[in-house]
């Protein structure tokens, strides 16, 4: 997806990077083929399931060794077509949309300040408009009548306040935090399993004019690159 092509522009530019990934194997294998293709070995993948918050702090504290980070990129996501659960039983789209990234950010938020400018950067989306009435908490479970699009406009609704919150948070303090839509990208988005029936005919036709993951990862790479980007919240 977008987060392997902006993983290349970052590796390409001479960033070292660390991923958090859920599957090992994939995970191997992508940094295999990062590697071959930037020709960086400033690349590793640690463990990460942003469906399960006990993955969540052990990542966060396999990141002790760094001593700061200068971009912190909130990518992962997911659209479920029937309602499941995290490993602490909360809904999961808002679950690992949003929760996930929330208490990862909170545990690196020290190692965010000690690189002295650092970035938050959420990839969110224009889907927040399928919660027109905002976060409406009694649906948020999702319990009862569940709808995948706006259990997935409330998550990407919360990542957008997510980093307004974090740029009152940080102000002052040279950490900035932009939000971005990317477009609508051909990814793995919706896939494995993710989708089924109706829901997935709709998704392998939308492919058709989908834009690429590397068109799609210029966003997100402007906001963790550009100096301008590095300025503003």
């Amino acid at each position: 997806g977008f987060g392997f092509a902006s993983a290349v522009a970052l590796l390409t530019a001479g960033d070292r990077l660390v991923r958090g990934c859920r599957n090992a194997d994939a995970a191997a294998q992508a940094v295999e083929e990062l590697r071959a293709r930037t020709g960086s070995d400033l690349v590793e993948s640690r463990p990460l399931d942003l469906a399960d918050l006990t993955s969540v702090r052990g990542f966060a504290a396999s990141l002790s060794d760094l001593d700061r980070i200068d971009v912190l990129v909130n990518n992962a996501g997911l659209v479920l077509d029937r309602r499941l659960e995290t490993a602490q039983g909360v809904e999961a789209t808002f679950g690992i949309n949003h929760l996930g990234h929330h208490l990862l950010t909170d545990l690196l938020s020290d190692q965010l300040l000690a690189a002295g400018r650092a970035r938050i950067v959420v990839v969110a989306s224009l889907a927040h408009a399928m919660a027109p009435g905002g976060i409406r908490w009694d649906l948020v479970e999702g319990r009862g009548r569940y709808s995948m699009w706006r259990a997935y406009g409330q998550s990407k609704l919360a990542n957008i306040l997510h980093a307004e919150a974090l740029t009152a948070r940080f102000a002052g303090t040279g950490v900035v935090a932009n939000s971005l839509h990317p477009g609508g990208v051909r990814t793995g988005f919706g896939k494995d399993g993710d989708t089924q029936g109706r829901n997935a005919a709709v998704r392998r036709l939308s492919e058709r004019v989908l834009i690429s993951a590397e068109t799609g990862a210029r966003t997100s790479v402007f906001l963790a690159t550009d100096p301008d980007a590095g300025r503003v919240s």
